[in-house]
């Protein structure tokens, strides 16, 4: 990440500290593995996350059973991770770094990075790092932003993207309270008739809470970088690295790809 991008993040995290109900649930990370990696995987796993922010993704997995996770955050968002996930620091090994400080020993059966490749400008040495953190047999799992299915949303999305990445944080949680019954009237109209981005609406976004909503656009509008990618461009990605890749269009508008480290 520049650092443009992870001050933005830290600014983020250590606003938005809580994680409650369906956004920080297991049910979640599920729909983000699925259909690539069971979610029974993650059970007795050691686990690498990469950009953990304010630990929401952490706390998933410790739910869902990994019995350890080396949690990577560069932004000031790292003293809130430790905070939110006091309660289980003896399973978790802290890295306060960018996401290629995730440490080489090729020990770990499994790397996540959700929501974090698409803020970096040149994300391979962050995919190199992985590869060499897990043992031979482990995985590498990330999801990222898509172009195919989001045309509409991005000809609205990045013109005011121009905008809300300059403006000072007061002001950008002001827009997303007023950007916020937008999204819920939307989410209700694709709940009755097949608009773009319907299966993400009805799974996704109806089912968090309004904090939770409004995360969401704010983390849309606030990052100084976010590339949305083509297929091609998200296969290659790992190409050339991973012995073997997966790609899975997620509610048709983001893409979760699963690498392989051949055993």
């Amino acid at each position: 990440m520049t650092d443009r991008t992870i001050s933005d993040f830290g600014e983020q995290w250590t606003h938005y500290r809580t994680n409650a109900g369906y956004f920080g649930s297991v049910d979640l990370l599920e729909d983000f593995l699925a259909p690539l990696l069971p979610l029974a995987e993650i059970r007795g796993a050691r686990v690498g996350d990469v950009g953990s922010g304010n630990g929401r993704i952490v706390e998933m997995l410790l739910a869902a059973g990994a019995a350890k996770v080396v949690a990577v955050e560069p932004s000031d968002a790292f003293f809130v991770l430790q905070e939110n996930t006091r309660a289980h620091a003896q399973r978790i090994e802290y890295v306060h770094g960018t996401g290629d400080a995730l440490p080489g020993r090729g020990d770990l059966d499994l790397v996540v990075s959700i929501g974090v490749l698409h803020h970096i400008p040149e994300p391979r040495p962050v995919v190199e790092q992985a590869y060499r953190a897990l043992r031979p047999g482990g995985k590498f799992l990330a999801w990222i932003y898509g172009h195919e299915g989001n045309e509409l949303y991005l000809g609205v999305a990045e013109p005011l993207r121009r905008l809300t990445t300059r403006i000072p944080h007061p002001l950008l949680v002001a827009l997303t309270w007023a950007l916020y019954p937008a999204l819920r009237g939307y989410a209700l109209a694709c709940a009755r008739l097949p608009l773009p981005m319907a299966a993400y609406m009805h799974r996704v976004i109806a089912p968090l809470s309004g904090q939770a909503a409004r995360l969401v656009i704010y983390d849309q509008l606030n990052p100084g970088y976010a590339k949305y990618y083509r297929r091609d461009e998200a296969m290659e990605l790992f190409s050339g690295i991973f012995d073997r890749v997966e790609l899975h269009h997620r509610h048709g508008y983001s893409w979760t790809i699963l690498g392989h480290k051949a055993a």
